[in-house]
């Protein structure tokens, strides 16, 4: 192999998700180089096996030219059943070991394979079944960098499926989704509630924290039942006069992860023993550690994107690097 600036990778990952690709060349589970571009699985080149391929090729060729022999892992969409081949869920509890043995190959199309992670299934009588794909990647990583973590921790990640998942004995035992970002682009952008908020990138749209925060205490304060007749009030605050139209969004949003945090708190038991290890992008992240603050609740670390190491913590499970 040659040098990369000075440096012989030893890992090609790729985190595939819906909207994104991103590459990484790592070595000793540090990231040498990012790449990223826009062909997530919903966004391909072109269809089928042909778009997977050129995809791969487009945003990693030059490295598998340069280094074929480097061993290539995958998590993310690019594994579910509208991806490139289907890794079936593996079931909670799940750890790094059950993550590897279920992992799946493809052929790149550039000679190696690529082996790609299952995602994790949590399905028991009398509760909802929930899925995540991606995210058990970023808890791995989060698990390798910090060992401690595994002994039992609570990870919440915020995004457009934020999950809650409780750590014990280095294995996911169970978790919770909660669809308050995909709900807030949905009622924002494609109800009623839409119509008297300005657009997004408007002069009139504002960061208001007081409004934020009044989401927030109307969901702390909520009972069985409410969240529905509390989203219709973003509507009749601003009829009402008592927000202005540029601050129901803020208003909506503190109501959302208002409602996330009362149950994802209530669901992960006494916080006050068990770590509550944030993962996410930093300015979510933010909005979030704000609110928990508000709950009257802290994060005991706040990370930012851990899906390298959960991909190298696979890739050294799976044997494909010492």
């Amino acid at each position: 192999m040659s040098n990369y600036f000075g440096l012989t990778p030893q890992l090609l990952s790729l985190d595939w998700g819906t909207s994104s690709l991103r590459a990484f060349l790592m070595r000793e589970s540090n990231v040498i180089e990012t790449r990223q571009s826009g062909h997530g699985i919903q966004h391909l080149p072109s269809s089928g096996t042909a778009g997977y391929e050129q995809a791969f090729a487009e945003i990693a060729g030059d490295w598998v030219a340069q280094w074929p022999q480097l061993p290539i892992v995958a998590c993310g969409m690019v594994g579910s059943a509208q991806g490139w081949k289907e890794a079936p869920y593996v079931r909670c509890p799940a750890n790094m070991q059950l993550l590897a043995s279920k992992s799946i190959t493809v052929q790149s199309g550039l000679g190696p394979d690529i082996l790609i992670a299952p995602g994790v299934l949590f399905d028991v009588p009398d509760a909802l079944p929930d899925v995540m794909r991606g995210e058990e990647i970023q808890i791995a990583g989060a698990l390798l960098t910090n060992p401690q973590w595994a002994i039992r921790s609570c990870m919440l990640l915020p995004g457009t499926h934020s999950k809650w998942a409780q750590i014990e004995n280095g294995r996911i035992v169970r978790y919770s989704t909660y669809l308050t970002g995909e709900l807030f682009a949905v009622l924002s952008k494609h109800s009623i509630l839409g119509r008297l908020m300005p657009a997004e990138g408007d002069s009139k749209s504002e960061s208001d924290p007081a409004a934020f925060e009044l989401g927030l205490a109307t969901a702390r304060r909520s009972g069985p039942g409410d969240l529905s007749r509390q989203i219709f009030g973003t509507r009749t605050l601003g009829l009402a006069g008592r927000l202005p139209l540029a601050s129901l969004a803020e208003y909506l949003s503190g109501l959302l992860i208002g409602h996330e945090l009362v149950s994802g708190m209530a669901g992960a038991g006494d916080l006050t023993s068990v770590p509550l290890v944030m993962i996410g992008a930093p300015s979510l992240c933010q909005r979030y550690v704000h609110s928990l603050k508000y709950m009257g609740q802290s994060a005991d670390a706040v990370l930012d994107n851990t899906a390298p190491a959960g991909l190298w913590n696979l890739a050294m499970a799976s044997g494909r690097i010492a």
